[in-house]
């Protein structure tokens, strides 16, 4: 159960940014006299759940199948972890592109399919992109379904309260945090799927245990800071990704992508202003 605590938050994360999408069609709606094309956009939306629910499924089955063989396993884990960062990343990418306009660009796809075969596309291709981040995260983390459910249940609530105005927030800074979080995952995600790409070469003995690419950086795992028991670990790991005892590759290539994902996302901020 050590994955317990980051399943409900990168499952919260990710139903709070589908259900915030969902308040900004439903508000453009009512603002624009179109609340009868409701229907269409909670069609759309559970789609989008069976959709995402399938694409876990997958991924679990085919996982399960291979896990079942130690360094076969360990080898689907790495190649899973790594398509995985490719499709996170450009979900991150056109977070960016966006900026502070997600609210805008919502509104301006709602404004463009005002029919009901219309929304119901657009609700459903906005609202699956976070249904399979969470399947992605889901499998590579592998985290309890129980602890997703969690996070959701929380996210539901959370916008809710937003929807009816019982919290006031801001629906671009929200958007800002969960894209910031979301690239610290990305990054970890990267790491951890070499990292098992590494040990699942020494397990079958393409490179030996004494290559120089299992040099660590640190070792960290008997400390607070031990990323699976640790008191400080456990929450570093959760936030930011921390790893207690990673290979110098594992190491420079997860820092070097998540700096550049800021450094991309500091100049997309720059051309916006």
């Amino acid at each position: 159960m050590e994955n317990f605590i980051p399943g409900i938050v990168v499952s919260f994360r990710e139903g709070l940014e589908a259900f915030l999408i969902l308040i900004l069609i439903f508000k453009f709606l009512q603002k624009t006299g179109n609340t009868h094309l409701n229907e269409s956009v909670i069609y759309g939306f559970l789609s989008s759940i069976i959709f995402s629910f399938l694409v876990g499924f997958l991924l679990f089955s085919v996982g399960s199948q291979f896990s079942k063989m130690e360094e076969t396993g360990k080898l689907w884990e790495s190649i899973a972890s790594l398509v995985a960062v490719g499709l996170v990343s450009s979900f991150i990418f056109w977070m960016i592109r966006q900026g502070s306009e997600i609210k805008k660009y919502v509104e301006e796809e709602v404004n463009l399919h005002l029919t009901k075969t219309g929304l119901y596309i657009v609700s459903l291709v906005l609202i699956a992109r976070e249904g399979v981040e969470i399947a992605i995260f889901s499998f590579a983390g592998q985290y309890h379904y129980f602890s997703i459910l969690i996070g959701i249940s929380l996210a539901l609530i959370f916008s809710l309260f937003v929807y009816f105005s019982l919290v006031k927030v801001s629906i671009s800074s929200l958007f800002k945090i969960t894209l910031l979080y979301l690239i610290l995952q990305a990054g970890y995600l990267l790491g951890y799927g070499i990292h098992e790409g590494l040990s699942a070469m020494r397990s079958l003995e393409y490179i030996s245990g004494d290559n120089i690419v299992f040099i660590k950086v640190f070792d960290l795992s008997h400390t607070l800071l031990n990323h699976k028991e640790g008191w400080l670990g456990i929450p570093f790991n959760i936030v930011f990704g921390w790893y207690s005892k990673p290979e110098w590759i594992q190491f420079i290539i997860q820092y070097a992508f998540t700096t550049w994902l800021f450094v991309y996302w500091i100049q997309q901020n720059k051309k916006i202003s």
